[in-house]
């Protein structure tokens, strides 16, 4: 089992940009796929993007698609979010998970990002 922490969250103006790290020990995360899910005040935790290392494939939800995009480090055994074009519904906690087959997701601690506008 890996285990993860996020990285990189912060206070940025809307229109601005930020990239968050989902950083893995313990374990190579070639098998997995990593995906970043997002909680705001209030609200239910919901999917932001997903990537299957092996493969390179990739989603996104509606609401970030064309703004965010979701890569991989295999050296670093790291993901990213680069988050562009930040708009204040943006905010909330951004979290890190990693799940294999069907195993249970591995959740990082989370990251605060916040969008001012």
């Amino acid at each position: 089992q890996v285990q993860l922490v996020e990285s990189g969250g912060g206070l940025v103006q809307a229109g601005g940009s930020l990239r968050l790290s989902c950083a893995a020990s313990g374990g190579t995360l070639f098998t997995y796929t990593v995906s970043w899910f997002r909680q705001a005040p209030g609200k239910e935790r919901e999917f932001v993007a997903n990537i299957r290392w092996s493969g390179g494939s990739t989603a996104y939800a509606n609401s970030v698609k064309g703004r965010f995009t979701i890569s991989s480090d295999n050296a670093r055994n790291t993901a990213y979010l680069q988050m562009n074009s930040l708009k204040p519904e943006d905010t909330a906690v951004y979290y890190c998970a990693a799940r294999r087959g069907v195993t249970a997701n591995v959740w990082g601690q989370g990251t605060q990002v916040t969008v001012s506008s």
